[in-house]
């Protein structure tokens, strides 16, 4: 089973929600998010006593890394185990995945290979469980699982909202991109961290700049004026752009709110992008919380050679191109 990582094409992210609510700390989002052929393989059969795991790297991955993690904390291996556990019975498997997503690129791979765990043991097992208990099961263990979370043959682009449980499947646009992974990752949690300075301050300077400009209509016997919304998730915004998109994926629609908290976390992540920017002459995106980065473009062929030479001289970079889903 092919397990496809994702791209954020939009990603609006809110605030942390408060102390006092049901995610306390967590961050809301309105993504369009889209599969790619960039894909994990995972092989499941049965086992007759207890469950094996295996984990490499594709002879074509483009950028392999050491894969250093336990395989207890493999999101496949706990995706599994949440559903032995779901099911109350053991569900014993062999299974081998060889990976081609890069970690730690805000690609979802791990959580794509979640997904693909639980919609193979539903087949392999024939348990009677539809796609939203899958999600559901999914939403433990990652928020981008239940994106993934679809039993149908092919991927599908969709809007997802909330913390990543409200899922609408949309037309899919048809594009090629170049993705270019760094080799070095963002770590989501800081990103996020460094996200809530970032939209802090921004509402603290609006909010300044509005109360001088306030008391400058006050003076001229004017109305105050509409006071600053703080910064929250723009969902109007994210269809607004998709729909502008139409039939073919437009560079100059999308947008990232982690892009700044990014580069706050992995100043090189900047200076990478600045480089592509500079030789390709396209816009350049950021996936998720990072690293990896991507370009929309008409010319993906060009926009490769281009982008090759500036990753060239950075050891363990890798450019590829990709087609959505």
């Amino acid at each position: 089973m092919h397990a496809h990582a994702k791209l954020n094409l939009i990603l609006s992210v809110g605030p942390p929600n408060p102390p006092d609510t049901d995610h306390p700390g967590w961050h809301p989002i309105c993504s369009w998010m889209a599969p790619i052929d960039l894909a994990d393989e995972l092989d499941l059969t049965r086992a007759d006593a207890a469950s094996t795991y295996a984990i490499d790297w594709a002879p074509n991955a483009p950028r392999p890394s050491p894969i250093d993690w336990p395989l207890d904390t493999d999101l496949a291996v706990r995706a599994h185990r949440a559903l032995e556990a779901r099911v109350g019975k053991p569900l014993p498997v062999r299974m081998h995945l060889r990976k081609r997503v890069p970690v730690g690129g805000g690609l979802g791979g791990g959580s794509s290979d979640a997904a693909a765990m639980l919609l193979a043991l539903r087949d392999l097992y024939d348990l009677d469980l539809d796609d939203t208990s899958l999600a559901r099961i999914g939403a433990t263990l990652g928020s981008d699982v239940a994106f993934f979370c679809r039993g149908e043959r092919d991927p599908a682009q969709a809007i997802v909202e909330g913390f990543g449980e409200r899922i609408e499947r949309v037309p899919g646009v048809p594009g090629r991109v170049v993705l270019v992974i760094p080799p070095w990752s963002c770590a989501t949690p800081a990103v996020y961290r460094a996200f809530d300075g970032v939209i802090e301050e921004a509402d603290r300077r609006r909010r300044i700049e509005w109360e001088v400009e306030a008391q400058s209509r006050e003076a001229r016997g004017e109305h105050r004026g509409r006071e600053p919304l703080p910064h929250r998730v723009r969902a109007d915004l994210v269809r607004a752009r998709m729909q502008a998109c139409g039939s073919r994926l437009d560079g100059t629609r999308l947008f990232n709110d982690l892009w700044p908290a990014s580069c706050l976390v992995e100043p090189r992540l900047a200076d990478l992008a600045s480089s592509l920017r500079r030789v390709t002459r396209e816009d350049v995106h950021l996936t998720g919380s990072g690293s990896c980065l991507f370009i929309a473009t008409a010319k993906p062929e060009k926009a490769l050679e281009q982008c090759l030479r500036v990753v060239a001289p950075v050891e363990g970079a890798a450019a590829v191109i990709c087609s959505l889903c």
